[in-house]
C-alpha cells in the first residue's frame, strides 16, 4: 500500500500532549507505524559529555503514533485526509479537503 504520510510533510497533530502544533516529518517507521515529527512529543534525554558532544538534558523528538498525525492542508493548513488519483500516467497523493495536489 502508498504511504500517506511520507517524509518531509507538514502534519498536524491529532491527539497526546501536542494536540494542535504542526511540525514536519523528519523519519517514517512504516513497520511500527510509528514517525518522528521535528519539535514534535520531546523527551529530555540526559547525556554523558564526550569529546565530539557537549554532555547536558537534551530534548530529544520521540517516534508519535501515525494514526496521531493528519497531513496539514496546503491551502490552509488544517488537517485533511489524503486520497490517490491518476494524473495522465502518475499516481499522486492529493489533500481531500481542497482537492491540492502534495508534492507533484
Amino acid at each position: 500500500m502508498a504511504a500517506k504520510l511520507r517524509k518531509g510533510d507538514k502534519v498536524v497533530v491529532l491527539a497526546g500532549k501536542d494536540r494542535g502544533r504542526t511540525g514536519e516529518i523528519t523519519s517514517v517507521d512504516p513497520k511500527s507505524g510509528k514517525a518522528v515529527v521535528d519539535g514534535i512529543n520531546e523527551a529530555i534525554r540526559h547525556t554523558k559529555q564526550s569529546q565530539s558532544s557537549q554532555g547536558g538534558r537534551i530534548p530529544q523528538a520521540m517516534p508519535i503514533d501515525l494514526s496521531n498525525l493528519a497531513m496539514a492542508d496546503p491551502k490552509d493548513g488544517k488537517a485533511t485526509r489524503v486520497g490517490f488519483r491518476m494524473e495522465g500516467d502518475k499516481k499522486v497523493r492529493y489533500a481531500k479537503k481542497s482537492g491540492e495536489v502534495i508534492n507533484g
